[in-house]
């Protein structure tokens, strides 16, 4: 879908002489594994050319996936429609085993940009799996993140999707189970869902370390300072985005009167800010910070004119890129 064309004082001020601010949570956008990914589809671009094949959507966004077309990436959903021999370019979600055989059997070029804390949780199945665990992960089936960490181990891992499934899910071994999840999950339910994993099963094992990512939490704590103090929250990201929509979940839960998420600036209705004194705004972590800025400029033209950065977190962490794509060494 194009994106939509820029209109500006599309919002307008009604004249409220009341204060009116923007709370803006921070940390917000981009995080290391969505920036790592975004710019190994640029590089591969920049040294082999056009078309690059990507499997799915790069990250979970939709401006993302449309800009990176334009440069000429080619986004499939499988890679049986990558042309033999091509160069393809797995997302940041990760993919699994089987997939790779099927890329390697097409006899394509693939580069992994796979976020390194998803590869991680991948190893985690795959040696609990060798010890002969039982692995429930937890997170929302279909999700491509959760395909991929369940294809290391197909035949020991069951997904629980939230809560109320805890309650419900058979297992083999009480005694030889250990708990995984999606990195992209709300910290809050899923250690509610964990909470009633092991009222069930008290001898469930954690995994070796957090598996939710430090971006996610970050946001989320971010949302969590900003939303009892706003009328409204604002986030900016994509509907397929799990990160994003755990977000608006949070910022209802912990106090925003009303939050909504939009793609683009031009979506935020006027009677959205009837009777609002503070908006609050935040990203999911696949979203570029000039949407953010767009937001901001609408909201300015409404009136909402003074902006305040709540800051919760301070990140710097960076990922190498694939190898493939490192400068050669002299």
């Amino acid at each position: 879908m194009p994106r939509p064309p820029l209109v500006r004082n599309r919002l307008v001020d009604t004249g409220d002489t009341s204060p009116r601010r923007v709370l803006l949570a921070n940390p917000r956008g981009y995080c290391a594994g969505v920036d790592r990914a975004v710019i190994t589809v640029e590089k591969a671009l920049e040294k082999h050319g056009a078309p690059v094949y990507v499997r799915k959507q790069i990250v979970h966004n939709r401006h993302v996936v449309r800009e990176l077309e334009e440069q000429g990436a080619i986004f499939v959903e499988e890679v049986d429609e990558v042309p033999e021999g091509k160069l393809v370019v797995f997302s940041a979600h990760g993919v699994s085993p089987a997939v790779r055989e099927q890329a390697d059997a097409r006899g394509l070029n693939a580069i992994d940009a796979t976020c390194p804390l998803v590869t991680k949780v991948h190893r985690e199945a795959i040696r609990f799996a060798r010890d002969d665990f039982e692995i429930l992960l937890i997170g929302h089936d279909g999700h491509e993140e959760v395909e991929g960490t369940a294809g290391e181990a197909p035949d020991r891992v069951t997904v629980v999707n939230n809560p109320e499934e805890a309650m419900t899910v058979e297992v083999r071994d009480p005694d030889k189970l250990v708990w995984l999840s999606q990195t992209t999950l709300s910290v809050d339910e899923t250690m509610e869902t964990v909470h009633r994993l092991r009222e069930r099963f008290p001898n469930l094992q954690d995994p070796p370390s957090d598996d939710i990512c430090y971006a996610t939490q970050n946001r989320q704590v971010a949302i969590k300072k900003v939303a009892p103090e706003a009328d409204l929250v604002i986030v900016v990201g994509s509907a397929n985005s799990s990160n994003t929509v755990r977000m608006v979940e949070v910022a209802l839960e912990y106090g925003a009167k009303a939050a909504y998420r939009v793609d683009y600036s031009s979506e935020i209705q006027q009677e959205w800010l009837d009777g609002v004194a503070t908006v609050g705004v935040s990203s999911g972590a696949s979203v570029p910070d000039v949407l953010v800025q767009e937001v901001l400029d609408e909201l300015r033209d409404a009136g909402f004119g003074e902006i305040e950065t709540v800051t919760t977190a301070e990140e710097d962490l960076v990922f190498s890129l694939p190898k493939e794509l490192r400068p050669s060494r002299k």
